[in-house]
This record gives C-alpha cells, structure tokens and sequence, in this order.
C-alpha cells in the first residue's frame, strides 16, 4: 500500500528546472531514504510533499502528488495537510520555551485546553521520542538546555504530539555526533511501526542502515528507486553504482 504516488512531477525555480518528470511511489509505513548529491533535487521533492515549497516565490509545479490517493494539489487546506505530514529539519529547532510547552504548543494552537488530555500528549509524545526518561524531571527547564541530539527528538516529539501519517526528515543528523545520530536511527525504527517516513540523506551508511526503500536522485531526475538492499547491492543504473560505490557526490 502506498502513501504517496508521485507522477510526471516537474518543478521549476523561475526558469531552473529543478526536478524533471519525477515519478515515485512511497509505500505506507515504511522508511523511504531521498539520495544523491547536492543540489540534486532530494529536499525540493521532500518539500513537495507537504507543500512547502508553495511558500517559495517564483515556484511552478506540474504534474500529480496523491496521498492517500487524494491530490495534494488539487481544493485542499493546506494547513491540515502540514499537521499530516510532519517535517523535522536539519538543525534541531526547537521554540525558546520550556520542553513541556514545546510539546503542547501546537495542541494549544489548536485550542485544546483540557490540561490532563495535554499531559498526556506530552508525555506520549516523549516517550515516542525516546526522550521521556531523559527529561521527565525537568519539563519546565528550557529546552535550549537540551543537548543538540535531545532537541531533535524534542522536535521529533513536537512533530508526533500532532498525530500526522507521515514524517518528513530533511538530514535530521547532520547536525549531530555518532551517539545522538544512532540514538535518532534507533528511533525511526520503532516510528515506522506508525508512521509512514520520509528521510532525505548524505550518508549512504545511514540510508543503508534505516531505510526500506531507497531513491537515487541526480541532477534533478530520479535516476532509479527499488528496495534498499538491491539499490546497494545490485543497482540496475551504473550511475547509482557509482554513487553508491563512492565515485562521486
């Protein structure tokens, strides 16, 4: 079952044609790792997902996103849209409030007041995170006091609080040291179990250790997608092998 088929997609930055003719099936919980080298398209794709790149000026879109065979595109709110597909950033984003708020914040933007139903969002939400037993005595403390590996899963927290189908993972290590990095791995794993994932990457160790499915992007053209395993092991294109070989990018 997928969760996104993408078709004939085109995206255009004024005249720079920046994804061509991009079709791709994402399947439903399951962790789908974007690859390839900068600038190559894997971020402006994820972006097209929950529509993010609506938000750049001079941006035209041609083809066909579904989700749940409905089209993104088409007479929708957008705005509900981004609460079903979550994003998680490069850098750890964390608000400049407590780490309890920043979990509550989008309920309270919601307008839920119900103070029980919020602490128990939040403290699902953490524990979603694999951060709940790392932070359970301090709720009040700031959250730039976090660690740059426990703000992540604070945004990772944030994100989940607002029960989406899909989250969106722009190079969500990067940013960290190998201990948050595998910690963060470690929790895609258990979330795919409920939600469908989206992870663009640099590291092909990485895509290799986490996803299902793997995507090789190139120059704007989705060169080849299949199962992680054979994308590594057995890639139909000799541009993939090159890539995944380590010959460049």
């Amino acid at each position: 079952m997928n969760k996104f088929n993408i078709e004939n997609l085109d995206l255009y930055y004024g005249d720079n044609q920046a994804l061509k003719s991009i079709n791709l099936p994402i399947p439903q919980k399951k962790v789908t790792a974007l690859i390839g080298p900068s600038g190559c398209g894997k971020s402006t794709l994820l972006r097209c997902l929950n529509r993010m790149n609506d938000l750049i000026a001079g941006v035209k879109i041609t083809g066909k996103v579904t989700m749940d065979e409905h089209d993104i595109y088409g007479n929708i709110d957008v705005s509900d849209l981004r609460i079903k597909v979550g994003m998680v950033f490069q850098k750890p984003n964390p608000f400049p409030m407590s780490i309890y708020e920043n979990v509550a914040y989008g309920l309270r933007a919601q307008g839920i007041k119900d103070k029980k139903h919020i602490d128990s969002v939040v403290e699902k939400s953490l524990r979603g995170a694999a951060l709940w037993d790392e932070v359970k005595d301090r709720l009040k403390s700031h959250a730039f006091g976090l660690s740059g590996g426990q703000q992540q899963r604070l945004c990772i927290a944030r994100t989940i609080a607002m029960q989406p189908d899909v989250i969106l993972m722009d190079e969500p290590t990067s940013a960290l040291d190998p201990i948050a990095t595998h910690k963060i791995e470690d929790l895609m794993e258990s979330l795919k179990k409920e939600f469908t994932i989206v992870i663009v990457t640099h590291s092909m160790q990485q895509a290799r250790r986490i996803s299902d499915r793997t995507a090789f992007f190139l120059m704007g053209e989705l060169v080849e997608h299949n199962d992680t395993q054979t994308i590594f092991n057995n890639p139909q294109d000799d541009r993939t092998q090159g890539y995944v070989n380590g010959d460049f990018g």
